[in-house]
C-alpha cells in the first residue's frame, strides 16, 4: 500500500517561504517589488484557468504579476516586439510565455521563447538556460518549473536520489529533458524513455524513482511499477465521465487507482505537480529578483579599467585621447549599475542617463561627496582623476575625458538646447510688444484666445495667468474688458528688459546690438544685446533644478522684464514656458561619458562661474552619490577660482540641492602661485618667462599668499580642505614641497604633489588617500551668509569675507536694481556675482590677496528662476571675444578618415 500520497502542503510552505524573502527585499528598498509578466497570445480556455492561478500565487507572496494579453491576429513580429519591451523593462524580472501560442499566424515558438532574456526567463526555456542546466550549472541558470516541482515532491519524500535508478517517460523541453537532467546531476542513473522505447514495462519495472510526463491517459499501468517505487505524474488529460457534469475528468498519465497499490510515494492528478509549478515560478520570479539586486547593489561595481601606455615627453592631449579606445558606453553602464532602461545611447562613446534612477535608488545611502576647485587656474585635471562624477573642461594629459572632440564639440546637443529655448524667449518678448502696440484690446485678445469650432478656449498656460491675476474664470467669454485688458496686455517697459539674446561663440561685436532694424517692425527698435549661451539663465536652471517638475517651474518663473506698472514679467505670462520645457527635456538627462582609465563621467550643464554659477548639475551629483554607494566618492568641480566656484557652490548650489560636502579639494601649481607672487604676464602663443621654468622660492612663496587666502574661505564653510600641487617636469622639490608645508601651517588638512597629468591616476593616488582620510575627519558646514539679509548686506559679505574688499559700491543702475527687486519680493534670493576669474579682485590684473579696495557693482539681474541675483563686479562682460589668432586657424577635418584636426 502507498506510504504517502503526494499532495501535502509542500506548495504553501514554498510561498510562505518566498513572502518572507519578498519582505526582506522591501525592508533594504520600500520602493522594490519582484516583478512577474506573463505573456499570452490568443485566448484558450486551459491557459487562462493557469495564468490565473499563477496570478493569485504572485499576489499572495507579494509579486507584482502583470499579464499581457496579445491577440489572436498577433503576428510574430508583434510578439517579439512585446518581449523586446519586456527584457527591456527594469521593474520586470520574471517572463513566463504561455504556451501554446493561440495565433492564427505561423509562429516559430522556438524563436519566442528565446527571445526572453535567459536572466528573466523563469519558465528555464531559453537554450541559454537549458544548456546550463544540461551541463550541470545549477547555480547560474533557472531551473524549468514543472521539473524542478518534481524534483521538490521527490525530496520531500525523505528518499535518496543519489544512487538510484530512475526512468523519465518523456523526452519533451518543458519536462521529459530537463526533469533527466535534473536527475542526472543529483547522482542517479537515468533511462529515459518515449514512443520508440522497446519494453516499456520492462524499463519502468526497474525504477526506484519514476516521473512521467508522456501525455496519454493512463498509459502507464500499475502492475509496471516496481514495489515501493516513488511515482511522479505530470500528465493532465480529460477523459470520457458520465458522472460529471462537464462529462468529463482529469486524469495523468498513471493508471492512479492500481498505482498507488505498488508505489510507496505517488503524486495525485489534478493536485500533485500543478501546485507545485506554480510555486516553482514564484520561487524562480524571487530567485531573479534577488540576483537582481545583488548585481545591482549601489557601489558594488564591476568595472574594468583602461591600462595607459604612458610616454614621455606627454603628447598632445588629442594624441592621448585617440591613443587610447574607449569602451562602448553601454557597456561602461552596466558595469557602474545603470539598467538598459535608463539609458539612452547617442553613439558608442556618451549616453544620457534618465531621471527615473533617481527614484529607483532613492532609499539607498549616498557617498562621500568631494567638491575640486582652485587658484585661479583650471581645476579639471584633479577632478578627472579622483572623480566618479564631474563636469567641466575636458582636462589633459593623461587626465581627461574622452573623445576629446565629442565633448568639446556638440556632445549631446544640451548647449543647442538651450540656445534655442533662451531665443525663443527673446522673440517672444520683442513679438509681444509689437503686437501689443499694434492692436485694439479686443484684437490683441482675439488673437491670443482664437476660435475654433465657433468656440474660444484657454490653453492651460493662459488659465495659469488668469489665476495670477486672481482672475478666477475659465470660459473667454466671460472676461470683462477691464479683466481682458489686464490679461492681454504685459504692457512691458523696453528699458527693463534683462532677457538677452546668446550664442555659444565669442563675438565681441554682439555685445551691444539694436534690434527691430527692419522696415516691418514698424519702427520698434531697441538697444540689446547677446550674452554667451552657458551664461543664460537657462543654463544655470539646468544646473540647479532637481526634477523634469521643478524645471518647468523653474523655467515659469523666469523673469525677462518688468511692466510699465512696475509688475515682473515671467516666461509663464508670454505664455512660453511649457515650450521652453518640452524644448529641454532631453538636456535634463545627464551625460555619461569616461575617462582615459574607463572611470564613468558624468558631463552636464556649464554655467560659466565668473557668469553664472560655476557647477555641474545638481542631478548628475545625485545620481553619481547613489551610484557609488556609501563607499564610494564622487567629485563635482566648482568652475575657477575657490573665491567664485567654490563660493557659489556653497552658497547656491549646496542650498539648492541639500548637499553637504565632505571634503573640499583645492588646486595649486607653481606657474599659478608665481604670477599671483608677481610674475611677468603671460600671453598664448608666446614661450614661457623664464620665472615660471626656472626655481624662483621668493617668488613663489609671495605668491603663496593668494593660496593661503583660498584656504581661509574654504574654512568659512566649515568642510576639510586638502591641497592638491599639480606638477610639472619643471617644477622643483623644493618648490613643490613650499607649497605643501605653506598649505599646511595655513589649516589644510593635507597638502600632497600629484602627477597625473604625466601619469594618470597613479599620479594621484597620494591625493585619493588624503582625500579619504579628510572625507571622515570632523566637519561643521556652514553657509556664508542669511538669505534673509538685505541684498547689499550679502554682496557685502560676499566681498569683504571672501576677496577681502574694504567695502562694496553700488553703482546707480545697482541701486535701482536693489530698490526693484526688493519691491518685487526677490531680496531673499541667494547672491552669485559675476567676477573676474584672474584676479580675488574685479581688476584682472591685480594678483596675489589685494586689499584696500572698494568692489564696484554696476548692475545687479535677477535670475529668479535659475534662483539667485547676480551683481555684475566692474567691467565684467558676459560674452568674450576672439583673440587676434583664434583657434579656428588651426582646426580642420580630415576629408577620408573624418578625423578632427588641430582642436588641441
Amino acid at each position: 500500500v502507498c506510504q504517502s500520497i503526494l499532495c501535502s502542503d509542500t506548495p504553501l510552505e514554498v510561498r510562505e517561504r518566498l513572502k518572507k524573502d519578498v519582505a526582506e527585499m522591501k525592508l533594504k528598498d520600500p520602493n522594490f517589488r519582484p516583478g512577474l509578466v506573463v505573456l499570452q497570445v490568443g485566448g484558450r480556455e486551459d491557459s487562462n484557468l493557469y495564468i490565473s492561478m499563477k496570478l493569485k500565487a504572485a499576489a499572495e507572496i507579494g509579486i507584482n504579476a502583470t499579464h499581457m494579453k496579445l491577440p489572436k491576429t498577433a503576428t510574430e513580429e508583434e510578439i517579439l516586439h512585446s518581449i523586446t519591451e519586456i527584457n527591456e523593462n527594469s521593474a520586470v524580472h520574471g517572463l513566463l510565455v504561455q504556451l501554446p501560442l493561440d495565433s492564427i499566424h505561423k509562429i516559430d515558438t522556438e524563436k519566442v521563447t528565446n527571445a526572453v532574456a535567459p536572466e528573466k526567463d523563469v519558465d528555464g526555456l531559453t537554450s541559454i538556460n537549458a544548456g546550463k542546466l544540461a551541463r550541470g550549472d545549477l547555480g547560474d541558470c533557472f531551473i524549468p518549473c514543472t521539473p524542478n516541482g518534481c524534483m521538490e515532491l521527490i525530496r520531500q519524500t525523505g528518499v535518496s536520489v543519489a544512487g538510484k535508478r530512475a526512468v523519465v517517460i518523456g523526452r519533451s523541453k518543458i519536462v521529459g529533458a530537463p526533469m533527466h537532467d535534473l536527475l542526472l546531476w543529483s547522482h542517479a542513473t537515468v533511462t529515459t524513455c518515449h514512443s520508440k522505447t522497446a519494453d516499456l514495462a520492462g524499463e519502468v519495472g526497474k525504477a526506484d524513482i519514476l516521473v512521467v510526463g508522456i501525455g496519454k491517459a493512463e498509459m502507464v499501468k500499475g502492475e509496471w511499477i516496481k514495489k515501493g517505487a516513488v511515482v511522479i505524474d505530470c500528465g493532465i488529460n480529460h477523459i470520457p465521465d458520465e458522472t460529471k457534469s462537464s462529462g468529463k475528468r482529469v486524469v495523468g498519465d498513471v493508471h492512479f487507482a492500481s498505482a498507488k497499490e505498488q508505489a510507496g510515494f505517488i503524486t495525485p492528478v489534478p493536485g500533485g505537480v500543478g501546485p507545485m509549478t506554480v510555486a516553482m515560478l514564484m520561487l524562480n520570479t524571487v530567485l531573479s529578483a534577488k540576483r537582481f539586486l545583488e548585481r545591482h547593489e549601489p557601489g558594488k561595481w564591476n568595472i574594468s579599467y583602461t591600462k595607459l601606455h604612458l610616454q614621455t615627453p606627454v603628447p598632445s592631449d588629442i594624441a592621448i585621447s585617440r591613443s587610447c579606445v574607449p569602451k562602448p558606453i553601454d557597456h561602461l553602464a552596466r558595469e557602474v549599475g545603470l539598467l538598459t532602461d535608463e539609458v539612452e545611447l547617442y553613439g558608442k562613446t556618451k549616453a544620457k542617463v534618465q531621471l527615473k534612477t533617481i527614484k529607483r535608488l532613492q532609499t539607498q545611502p549616498d557617498g562621500k561627496y568631494v567638491v575640486v576647485t582652485g587658484y585661479a587656474v583650471s581645476t579639471s585635471f584633479c577632478s578627472v582623476v579622483l572623480s566618479h562624477s564631474r563636469s567641466g573642461a575636458a582636462g589633459g594629459g593623461y587626465s581627461q575625458v574622452i573623445p576629446m572632440e565629442e565633448f568639446n564639440l556638440h556632445l549631446t546637443g544640451d548647449i543647442h538646447a538651450i540656445t534655442a529655448a533662451n531665443n525663443l524667449v527673446a522673440a517672444a518678448i520683442d513679438a509681444r510688444m509689437f503686437h501689443e502696440s499694434t492692436q485694439s484690446d479686443k484684437a490683441l485678445y482675439n488673437r491670443l484666445v482664437p476660435l475654433s469650432g465657433g468656440n474660444r478656449k484657454f490653453s492651460p498656460i493662459q488659465i495659469n495667468r488668469l489665476k495670477k491675476l486672481g482672475i478666477e474664470k475659465t470660459d473667454p467669454s466671460t472676461l470683462t474688458e477691464e479683466e481682458i485688458t489686464r490679461f492681454a496686455r504685459l504692457d512691458i517697459e523696453p528699458s527693463s528688459i534683462t532677457w538677452q539674446r546668446v550664442l555659444d561663440t565669442n563675438d565681441r561685436f554682439l555685445r551691444k546690438i539694436t534690434v527691430g532694424q527692419s522696415p516691418t517692425e514698424k519702427g520698434h527698435t531697441r538697444e540689446a544685446q547677446f550674452d554667451i549661451t552657458v551664461a543664460s539663465e537657462i543654463m544655470a536652471v539646468l544646473a540647479l533644478t532637481s526634477s523634469l517638475e521643478d524645471m518647468r517651474q523653474r523655467l515659469a518663473k523666469m523673469v525677462v522684464a518688468t511692466s510699465r506698472s512696475g509688475q515682473p514679467i515671467t516666461t509663464e505670462d508670454l505664455g512660453v514656458s511649457g515650450a521652453l520645457t518640452v524644448l529641454m527635456k532631453d538636456a535634463i538627462k545627464p551625460n555619461l561619458m569616461q575617462t582615459l582609465e574607463g572611470n564613468p563621467v558624468f558631463v552636464h550643464a556649464g554655467p560659466f562661474a565668473n557668469i553664472a554659477h560655476g557647477n555641474s548639475s545638481i542631478l548628475a551629483d545625485k545620481i553619481a552619490l547613489k551610484l557609488v554607494g556609501p563607499e564610494g566618492f564622487v567629485v563635482t568641480e566648482a568652475g575657477f577660482g575657490a573665491d567664485i566656484g567654490m563660493e557659489k557652490f556653497f552658497n547656491i548650489k549646496c542650498r539648492y540641492s541639500g548637499l553637504r560636502p565632505h571634503v573640499v579639494v583645492l588646486v595649486a601649481t607653481v606657474r599659478a602661485l608665481k604670477m599671483h607672487g608677481g610674475g611677468p604676464t603671460v600671453t598664448a602663443g608666446m614661450p614661457l618667462p623664464k620665472e615660471y621654468i626656472e626655481e624662483n622660492l621668493e617668488l613663489l612663496e609671495k605668491g603663496c599668499s593668494n593660496m593661503r587666502k583660498q584656504i581661509e574661505n574654504a574654512q568659512h564653510f566649515g568642510v576639510p580642505v586638502v591641497v592638491a600641487v599639480n606638477a610639472f617636469k619643471t617644477d622643483t622639490e623644493a618648490e613643490l614641497d613650499l607649497i605643501c608645508s605653506i598649505a599646511k601651517a595655513a589649516g589644510a588638512f593635507d597638502a600632497v604633489r600629484c602627477s597625473h597629468w604625466a601619469e594618470g591616476g597613479a599620479g594621484a593616488v597620494a591625493l585619493g588617500q588624503a582625500v579619504q582620510r579628510a572625507s571622515v575627519a570632523p566637519s561643521n558646514f556652514k553657509f556664508l551668509y542669511d538669505l534673509e539679509l538685505p541684498i547689499a548686506d550679502k554682496i557685502r559679505i560676499i566681498a569683504q569675507t571672501i576677496y577681502g574688499a574694504d567695502d562694496i559700491e553700488l553703482l546707480p543702475e545697482a541701486q535701482h536694481k536693489v530698490e526693484l527687486y526688493t519691491k518685487q519680493g526677490f531680496s531673499s534670493l541667494p547672491i552669485c556675482m559675476a567676477k573676474t576669474h584672474l584676479s580675488l579682485s574685479h581688476e584682472a590684473d591685480k594678483k596675489g590677496v589685494p586689499t584696500g579696495y572698494i568692489l564696484p557693482i554696476r548692475d545687479i539681474r535677477a535670475s529668479v528662476g535659475a534662483g539667485f541675483l547676480y551683481p555684475l563686479v566692474g567691467t565684467m562682460p558676459t560674452i568674450p571675444g576672439l583673440p587676434t589668432r583664434p583657434c579656428f586657424y588651426d582646426i580642420d577635418l580630415d576629408p577620408e578618415t573624418e578625423q578632427v584636426n588641430g582642436l588641441f
